[in-house]
């Protein structure tokens, strides 16, 4: 699976970007989708998580309320919709497909090992 991240760029605190994952694979509508994020020096953190049919929705404690994971099955994309963005949320963001549709432990759909497939990630800054 390749997938095409794209959307991120500059914007003031307070403004929106909306985020897509270009996903090439005839069976998108299997996976799962993650947003993670990454700054230098850190490690990738989670963000949120749509999966397969009509499973989970995962949002980070941190972007819960302001950010919106959706996909669209007929166009092979996953979309994550910022508001209200914060200097906090710059960052190069990835998206990632899971292969497995369900977990036991929901502490799975967060983990980044659980994803098989990443995107090139897109930069998004928000200036204070």
């Amino acid at each position: 699976v390749q997938l095409q991240a794209s959307g991120g760029g500059l914007v003031q605190t307070g403004g929106s970007l909306r985020l897509s994952c270009l996903a090439a694979t005839s069976t998108f509508s299997r996976y799962g989708y993650g947003w993670f994020r990454q700054v230098p020096g850190k490690e990738r953190e989670f963000v949120a998580r749509i999966s397969n049919g009509a499973g989970p929705i995962f949002y980070s404690d941190s972007v819960k309320g302001r950010f919106t994971i959706s996909r669209d099955n007929p166009k092979h994309t996953v979309f994550l919709q910022m508001n209200d963005l914060k200097p906090e949320d710059s960052a190069t963001y990835y998206c990632a497909a899971d292969p497995r549709s369900r977990y036991r432990d929901s502490a799975q759909y967060r983990n980044r090992n659980s994803y098989d497939y990443w995107g090139q990630g897109t930069q998004v800054t928000v200036s204070p």
